[in-house]
């Protein structure tokens, strides 16, 4: 004999529409306790097929079906199951196939299942040669079309599901493949007002610095877009006098000449030390550095940096450069 929860799982299937919202909104508000995410654990053998499949329904239904997919999707088996179930594939095709207002939910979905191995590999397609990375192109296409701002912004945890993709080696050899350009893209979206979407880019861009060795020539390809999205953010609030900004590409010494909205969140500063950091190990990485007075933005950034870990992460860069001996300028970042 069917129990409660069983009953009530059972009602995400009933004809009745109302039947229905009713189950879905019960079922979506106990995912928001620990004990109903474990009680619905139980069951997800019934809970998230009926769930997965009310996503393709009105927005009414959808929405609170998807809202309890995000937050028992935080359960990593959980997660691994219905990447299993091949909730990736069908996610992707509901997002561009229909209009059905949860775009922004369906993307946070898809960042809660590449938190794992198994979602990025479904995500990336890497078991079809000919699909491969066709899902990431869509996402960064959908990322980097300004957002309508009456629906608010979407897409703009693509920029999550991107950082989780470039922690693993295939993720960050698709994002650097010259021939797609999806680098390029995503960077040029650090300009943007979104914290996330600046969040998203400095990691993205820092994971993707972890092939500087062999692939410093695919990232020093993008320079024009590169250095200002890792220099800017750490140049410190000062505006730059002419003697430095002469020495520096248009992009960065325009930007550095004039008062200027600083980065505030320091995890973005940290990301974007330790991409420079990664670039800097290369010894042609620290001659395109010199190239654009990175040194000197460091030092100045650095003077006017007060977060500890912030800190850690301009010395490291600093030592860096005095042991490879690039030049003298810098020794000021050694230490404060």
């Amino acid at each position: 004999m069917a129990n409660e929860l069983e009953e009530l799982l059972g009602f995400l299937s009933s004809p009745s529409p109302p039947v229905k919202k009713a189950a879905v909104d019960i079922v979506r508000d106990l995912t928001g306790a620990e004990d109903g995410l474990q009680s619905l654990a139980k069951y997800s053998d019934i809970a998230l097929p009926s769930l997965f499949r009310l996503l393709a329904e009105k927005k009414e239904v959808s929405e609170p079906a998807a809202e309890a997919l995000i937050n028992l999707s935080q359960n990593s088996e959980l997660a691994a199951k219905m990447v299993s179930m091949g909730m990736i594939n069908t996610t992707m095709d509901i997002l561009y196939k229909q209009e059905a207002g949860i775009t922004r939910l369906l993307v946070m979905f898809l960042v809660n299942l590449t938190q794992l191995d198994v979602g990025i590999d479904s995500l990336l397609q890497t078991g079809d040669e000919k699909m491969f990375g066709l899902y990431v192109m869509k996402l960064v296409r959908s990322f980097c079309t300004s957002p309508n701002e009456k629906n608010g912004d979407p897409f703009e945890h693509v920029g999550s599901i991107l950082v989780n993709i470039s922690k693993k080696e295939a993720g960050r050899k698709l994002l650097l493949d010259p021939k797609r350009g999806l680098l390029k893209q995503v960077i040029r979206q650090f300009d943007s007002t979104s914290s996330l979407r600046k969040k998203g880019v400095s990691g993205t861009t820092r994971n993707c610095c972890f092939e500087a060795e062999n692939q410093l020539q695919n990232l020093l390809l993008i320079s024009e877009f590169l250095w200002p999205a890792l220099l800017l953010p750490v140049a410190g609030n000062k505006i730059y006098s002419d003697q430095d900004t002469s020495k520096m590409p248009l992009e960065l010494g325009s930007a550095l000449s004039i008062e200027r909205e600083p980065v505030k969140d320091p995890e973005i500063r940290v990301q974007t030390l330790e991409a420079i950091y990664l670039i800097s190990l290369q010894e042609a990485g620290r001659r395109a550095l010199w190239s654009v007075n990175g040194p000197r933005i460091l030092q100045v950034g650095y003077e006017d940096e007060e977060d500890p870990k912030v800190m850690e992460a301009y010395e490291r860069v600093g030592s860096l450069l005095i042991e490879s001996n690039a030049g003298g300028e810098e020794s000021s970042l050694a230490s404060k």
